[in-house]
């Protein structure tokens, strides 16, 4: 919903749930973790998240509901910057958070505390089955909140996903909505010398194949 904002992402380190395709990978995976990860307080982050003039703060991960984020929230909160948050959604969520988009994974199903919380799905569709097996596990034909269907980053060009999509939401309207990773079209994280473009592969050696994003 909150497609096209200016937003300052802070990506916490680790990830149990380790996707095969994970975008993210320099979270967590050992060949691309660096060897040093340079540590910041909650206010650090926050002033220098306030300096960039955001119009929101999207907290993300690897998983970031594994760690504590309540008084990191609260640095942002009290900088007047709306804190939104994207998760797997299997770990319970601390901290005063604006916005939550669960993003579910097989390998670690959503838990109904944090299903309680959601503001938005992020379904991330691998292939023709992916958004009715998600809909049978979730009930999400009866959301009353968006569900977002992205198409996974390697399959964004798979004419067999993409019509997946766009089937599912001509014959089922509301909730759903076709969604994209906008910020990969534009390279918006190429832009920022703290990314790190290698670890944005599809498939990565050494990990435990899941359904999942």
């Amino acid at each position: 919903m909150h497609l096209g904002k200016s937003a300052f992402f802070i990506r916490l380190h680790g990830c149990p749930v380790h996707c095969p395709w994970c975008d993210s990978a320099g979270t967590w995976h050992p060949e691309y973790k660096p060897d040093h990860v340079c540590r910041m307080l909650p206010d650090e982050l926050a002033d220098e998240a306030f300096l960039a003039c955001p119009e929101i703060v999207v907290i993300t991960g690897g998983e970031p509901a594994i760690h504590n984020l309540q008084d990191l929230a609260y640095q942002l909160r009290s900088r007047n910057l709306p804190v939104h948050l994207e998760t797997c959604g299997a770990y319970p969520i601390n901290g005063e958070i604006d916005w939550i988009t669960i993003s579910p994974k097989w390998a670690a199903p959503p838990i109904e505390e944090s299903l309680e919380r959601v503001d938005e799905y992020k379904i991330i569709v691998e292939d023709e089955e992916s958004i009715s097996k998600w809909n049978d596990a979730l009930s999400l034909k009866d959301e009353t909140i968006p569900v977002w269907l992205h198409p996974e980053w390697s399959k964004s060009k798979d004419p067999n996903v993409l019509n997946s999509i766009t089937e599912w939401v001509k014959e089922n309207g509301f909730p759903f909505r076709a969604g994209f990773q906008a910020h990969k079209l534009y390279t918006a994280d190429q832009s920022d010398e703290r990314s790190l473009p290698e670890a944005s592969l599809s498939h990565l050696p050494g990990t435990a194949a899941s359904d999942s994003e």
